[in-house]
């Protein structure tokens, strides 16, 4: 499995909401995540972040889906880039207030660091949380 495809395949466990089991394959372990989202500022692992999102693919937004817009791959960096739109209606419990039955459709890129394996060392959520929070009816 080349590189990209690996990283693919990676986007699409951890989009659909399957947990750490199914996405640590493709990772290397301790690998790093950041993000410059409010939501997201105490996650400094990827294997945190893929339980962040299990956490609310499964809970407060069960039956969310995202749509892949585009994936590009830079052999010379060794980085893949997928940008996507996550669609969710905030219908199940939990979040930080109880289910508003507002729906968010949010952008968002990732960019990923691969190694020499071809496995994700680090990972950098790009996302606007601001706009999707708002839309959710979670902050004002």
């Amino acid at each position: 499995m080349s590189a990209f495809e690996n990283a693919t395949e990676f986007f699409h466990a951890c989009e659909s909401g399957k947990g750490w089991e199914a996405c640590k394959g493709f990772a290397e372990p301790n690998a790093g995540f950041d993000s410059q989202a409010f939501a997201l500022t105490d996650i400094q692992t990827l294997e945190d972040y893929i339980h962040w999102m299990h956490g609310i693919t499964n809970g407060p937004m069960a039956g969310s889906h995202y749509e892949l817009t585009t994936s590009a791959f830079d052999d010379d960096k060794s980085t893949a880039i997928f940008f996507g739109t996550f669609f969710g209606i905030h219908s199940g419990e939990g979040g930080p207030v109880a289910a508003t039955g507002k729906k968010c459709a949010s952008h968002y890129v990732y960019v990923m660091q691969l190694s020499g394996e071809g496995k994700v060392t680090h990972m950098t959520n790009i996302w606007n949380d601001g706009w999707a929070l708002k839309e959710l009816g979670w902050t004002q």
